[in-house]
């Protein structure tokens, strides 16, 4: 019969070869990587499923952004301003092919601001420091072309599901109470920085080109907004990776070769009225 031996454990068995605090770090770093990683695909799921919601649903929804639009024109040619906006806007969407219950709503803002937008419900809003940089009615065209194609392929509120969808999460995993959320959905805190993926404006910017061809029978002026930006003297834009906007010198070339693609008719540019200018 052998004998039996009962030797003591190794020194250190259950110690582990690896520093604890990288082992934390480790474990800190996997849990935060599938978290972003479900926050994202939660993301683009809600963006996809807000693409369904009907429009007369999202003009409901609109109906509380009015804190956050202009107030209605007091003087005369301010509601002339308006008025022509509009109804440049509705003559750029005959050819845009928006369903019959889509509607815009075209808002004038007296601000020096150089800039358009399109949030929800079809609302567009274009500040007067954005049509005192343009030379032609047809560079209006443009950038309220691109607004309206936001509007008809529901960008507005792809980006609205999105981001209720990361602040659903953020507020479910920090613990935070629903009384920020209810806020949030109160006043659709996210208008301000409302804004589009990459690939959204290049699919607005593609729309956007072919109303204004079908409009004027040309593209002439499309990318005046654009170069005027590029000379500002202020401009800077970040690599075009690290942008959700594509870098205005790869606009104004996709442009250019849209034009050079397309039959162009030898008419000039339509200016703007008078009225539309600032004082």
């Amino acid at each position: 019969m052998a004998d039996y031996e009962n030797r003591p454990p190794p020194e250190g068995i259950n110690v582990s070869p690896t520093h604890p605090l990288k082992d934390f770090a480790l474990l800190v770093g996997g849990i935060s990587a599938l978290v972003v990683v479900a926050v994202l695909a939660l993301s683009l799921l809600a963006g996809q499923l807000a693409r369904h919601i009907p429009f007369a649903h999202e003009r409901a929804l609109a109906g509380q952004l009015g804190r956050w639009l202009p107030a209605e024109p007091v003087s005369a040619v301010e509601r002339q301003r308006r008025q022509y906006l509009q109804a440049l806007a509705e003559r750029l969407a005959q050819g845009m092919e928006m369903p019959p219950e889509m509607t815009l709503t075209v808002h004038y803002s007296a601000q020096p601001t150089i800039n358009a937008l399109a949030t929800l419900g079809g609302h567009i809003v274009v500040f007067q420091g954005l049509i005192d940089t343009l030379p032609s009615e047809n560079a209006l065209a443009m950038v309220l072309a691109h607004e309206i194609a936001h509007v008809r392929h529901r960008h507005p509120v792809v980006a609205m599901g999105r981001g209720f969808a990361v602040l659903l999460a953020v507020a479910s995993l920090s613990g935070v109470g629903d009384g920020s959320l209810q806020q949030w959905l109160g006043g659709i805190g996210m208008l301000p920085v409302l804004s589009f993926s990459r690939a959204q404006e290049e699919e607005a910017d593609a729309a956007a080109l072919q109303a204004v061809l079908r409009t004027y029978g040309h593209v002439g002026d499309a990318a005046a907004f654009f170069e005027h930006v590029a000379r500002a003297p202020l401009a800077r834009e970040p690599l075009a990776i690290f942008s959700s906007h594509p870098g205005h010198a790869e606009r104004i070339a996709r442009i250019r070769d849209f034009a050079a693609r397309h039959s162009q008719v030898d008419t000039p540019p339509v200016a703007l009225p008078a009225f539309m200018k600032g004082d």
